[in-house]
């Protein structure tokens, strides 16, 4: 299944307490649950105002589809065409 990085622009995002962003990930899995097993998050990164996001879906449409159920922000969303990491070197 193909895996997409989505960017999200929020504003202080880095500022954000545990209480609130334990919030924005129930309201994602709220959804998620709701859209059935095909769509899948995998993780995300907080930064100072951008949280990305890795999911595994089977097209950005569907992607794009659970920002706007959520309320969420996708500002970008990429399709990983493949995965590099230090063992790549060898």
């Amino acid at each position: 299944m193909p895996k997409y990085v989505i960017e999200r622009e929020i504003p202080d995002a880095g500022k954000l307490s545990a209480e609130e962003l334990k919030g924005i990930s129930q309201a994602s899995c709220g959804v998620l649950s709701n859209m059935g097993p095909k769509i899948q998050w995998v993780h995300s990164y907080v930064t100072d105002n951008k949280i990305y996001c890795i999911y595994n879906a089977p097209n950005e449409e569907m992607v794009r589809e659970h920002a706007k159920q959520g309320g969420f922000p996708a500002n970008s969303v990429s399709e990983v065409k493949n995965i590099i990491d230090p063992v790549t070197a060898e």
